[in-house]
């Protein structure tokens, strides 16, 4: 076992030097750990919506492309980073061995997701992903992952079947945030409107519940194509279901107001750039809009707020907030319409990424 570590794994990084994990270009991804860190054997990696869009358009659908290209990734890498999103996923495993030091409390044998991203988790792939096809998200494989000290990581329920868990779990900061920010609106004389971009989407379909859940008053789906609005309208999430082009701002905007708003919260879970606009104009004057978008471009949100004269506050969802993988996973057991929209998601993976959602 290896000496001296790092618990937020600087130690790992190859180059350049100084920087973290997820800043860097090359980690080391070798099995042997520290002392406080955890090997787990890897089943299967989500990719993000954001970096599997990149990647099925740039090689139109070509599943042996895609596939070639992940492993190229991950084999220069050390770690599953898109150099062109700049995001990654997440993946479950089984603990394999636990350094001494380990603050996480996980155990040999345990069969876990990682609750952070696979762009500062050492990473190596052993079977050339052999059993993907290169067409959905959900990516089984063989190898080997790193966690740090600083890590985080659940032990998978073994009520849910492990691909919805994993599902779940690679989008749950969306759902504790939007009901934190939800919470902060809510008051006795009028509960706040919240529109969710993307709403048929998981990350969406979580918000819109969990929306609900911190007491709005009135929620609005946002979804890109008819099918989705159906699917959404039989969730029964949604006190309105609107189609629009998230990309279209005065467009988004008025279909928005039409259906009831502007919102005090809006929540952008798409996976296609140029959605910051709209969802300015969509939010009402002293809003907040939250982005859970690796697509989303920040300049373009501040200078564009700006621009507007929109004052609004603006979160980037960074997927953690201390219980927010229970508070998903209790979300997916209890509210019907969020678990048969993920179940259809995952039934039908195999496509050309949908439009407009954070799968």
């Amino acid at each position: 076992m290896r000496g001296d570590s790092s618990p937020v794994g600087t130690h790992r990084v190859r180059h350049p030097v100084g920087v973290l994990p997820q800043a860097a270009d090359v980690l080391d991804n070798s099995p042997d750990i520290w002392a406080d860190e955890v090997r787990l054997a890897v089943e299967r990696l989500n990719l993000d919506a954001a970096s599997f869009r990149q990647l099925w358009e740039k090689h139109r659908g070509d599943g042996a492309a895609i596939r070639a290209e992940v492993c190229q990734i991950v084999a220069r890498r050390g770690k599953m980073h898109n150099p062109v999103t700049g995001s990654g996923g997440m993946l479950i495993g089984t603990v394999e061995e636990v350094g001494p030091a380990s603050p996480l409390g996980l155990r040999v044998g345990q069969r876990v997701a990682t609750l952070v991203s696979l762009t500062l988790t050492p990473l190596a792939i052993t079977d050339g992903l052999a059993n993907w096809d290169g067409l959905s998200e959900q990516v089984p494989c063989t190898g080997h992952a790193i966690l740090f000290a600083r890590s985080v990581a659940a032990v998978l329920p073994e009520d849910l079947d492990p691909g919805l868990a994993l599902a779940v779990l690679d989008v749950c900061g969306a759902p504790a945030l939007t009901d934190r920010v939800v919470r902060r609106y809510r008051r006795p004389e009028r509960a706040p409107i919240v529109t969710v971009l993307g709403a048929a989407g998981k990350s969406g379909s979580l918000a819109l519940a969990a929306a609900r859940r911190a007491g709005a008053g009135y929620t609005i789906g946002v979804v890109p194509t008819d099918v989705e609005a159906d699917r959404l309208t039989a969730s029964g999430l949604a006190d309105a279901v609107v189609i629009a082009d998230a990309r279209d701002p005065v467009g988004l905007a008025e279909a928005v107001t039409k259906a009831g708003g502007p919102a005090q919260v809006t929540v952008v879970c798409v996976d296609v750039p140029g959605c910051e606009h709209g969802a300015i104009l969509a939010t009402t004057q002293g809003g907040t809009v939250i982005f859970f978008s690796m697509a989303t471009s920040f300049p373009a949100a501040a200078l564009g707020a700006e621009g507007l004269a929109a004052d609004v506050t603006m979160l980037i969802g960074n997927g953690y907030l201390p219980g927010h993988a229970e508070y998903a996973l209790d979300l997916i057991r209890r509210e019907p319409g969020v678990r048969r929209l993920f179940q259809a998601r995952l039934a039908g993976e195999t496509h050309a990424p949908r439009s407009h959602t954070r799968d």
